[in-house]
């Protein structure tokens, strides 16, 4: 026997034989299956470096058939390491998948739920801003026809009370006894050296003025028709529009430069109108001619400083006690100023904001004063 040939000496292996070489023939079929296909079908075709083994009942087995198991073995194994490892990516990946969603889930709950307080926020606050409207809506309709009625009888009660005054001293005048001394003649003393010169007081509504409405009547058409943007200063800068000459010709030909005109709707509105009446006053009587602004707190002073500033082309050392401007939040101390003013010979325009509720009737006195009514049908600007 050959080395190569397998052992059929004994009878208690023929049956473990049997199985092998059933088991043997399939492995060679498979591998010949494997091997490529020969050009005769007769001729079977093995490379060169394969060693050809005898076994029993004449089946050739290549020697490398081991080999070949092994590497089947070392590739399933590998396989298995392979699908392991991704499953392990797998889960780590739904782990992540999970903990994004869970994550993107609160925060669109968070983001829900401060959205909704935002929302309920704004009603609120919308609310109350309804109610203050409606409460200040009804204010102004049931206090403006009060408060008007109780000043004009302020007014009428200070005008009986003058003209009692007055006729009283006149009385007790003419009852007085007065001695009379000769005394020697003295030269005339001019009159005009005694006597302080008083300001004119303006009648823009009289007939012996014609000349000076024709000369402001001028002024409001060249304001609106040809605005002066670069001008000299305490001169018109701004757009001057038909409703605001309207209220400017009415101060000066029907109320005489001494009344109340009705807002128009917000503080610089009202301050453009004002502007345009002390660009007239002072195109008339030049540095005689100042501005008292009476308002009942900073903030609108501040207003009025600025706004002025604005539409006449002045700084702000224009305004001052003894400038062109002047504000104030006491009437008291505006009226001792304009007393002042009026014993110098100067000719004051006394300006009173919409928000004063109450005026000071120390204030009509003077030759000049503008004072600004509320509108009684539209909430005012100044209480928000």
């Amino acid at each position: 026997m050959t080395p190569n040939e397998l052992p059929l000496d004994t009878a208690t292996t023929e049956e473990s034989l049997g199985i092998q070489e059933a088991s043997m023939r399939s492995l060679i079929e498979e591998e010949v299956t494997a091997l490529p296909a020969p050009n005769d079908p007769d001729e079977a075709v093995i490379p060169e470096d394969t060693v050809i083994a005898k076994v029993p009942f004449g089946g050739v087995a290549p020697v490398n058939l081991e080999q070949r198991i092994a590497e089947l073995q070392r590739q399933e194994k590998a396989l298995h390491q392979d699908i392991a490892q991704l499953q392990g990516i797998k889960s780590e990946l739904q782990g992540q998948v999970a903990a994004t969603q869970s994550a993107i889930a609160s925060l669109l709950q968070e983001g829900l739920k401060d959205l909704e307080q935002r929302k309920r926020d704004l009603q609120i606050t919308v609310e109350q801003l309804e109610r203050r409207q409606e409460r200040i809506r009804a204010e102004m309709r049931t206090t403006f026809a009060g408060t008007s009625q109780d000043l004009a009888i302020r007014v009428q009660s200070f005008k009986e009370y003058l003209v009692g005054s007055l006729q009283d001293l006149a009385l007790a005048a003419d009852q007085l006894e007065l001695t009379k001394f000769k005394e020697p003649e003295k030269p005339p003393v001019p009159i005009a050296a005694a006597v302080t010169p008083q300001p004119p007081t303006p009648k823009f509504a009289d007939e012996s003025f014609q000349s000076q409405t024709k000369k402001i009547r001028s002024l409001i058409d060249q304001y609106r028709s040809r605005p002066d943007y670069y001008g000299p200063p305490w001169q018109l800068r701004r757009t001057f529009e038909p409703i605001h000459a309207e209220r400017v010709s009415n101060w000066f030909f029907t109320q005489g430069g001494r009344g109340a005109i009705r807002t128009m709707g917000s503080r610089l509105q009202n301050i453009l109108v004002t502007s345009a009446i002390i660009s007239v006053l002072q195109e008339l009587y030049g540095d005689r001619q100042t501005t008292l602004v009476l308002a009942d707190s900073p903030e609108r002073l501040g207003e009025w400083r600025r706004g002025l500033q604005d539409c006449l082309g002045i700084t702000r050392s224009d305004f001052g006690p003894d400038r062109g401007a002047a504000l104030f939040e006491d009437p008291f101390v505006l009226s001792q100023k304009a007393d002042r003013m009026v014993k110098d010979g100067l000719l004051p325009l006394v300006v009173i904001d919409e928000t004063e509720e109450q005026i000071d009737l120390t204030l009509l006195q003077y030759p000049l004063w503008l004072a600004f009514a509320p509108n009684p049908q539209t909430p005012s600007y100044s209480n928000y």
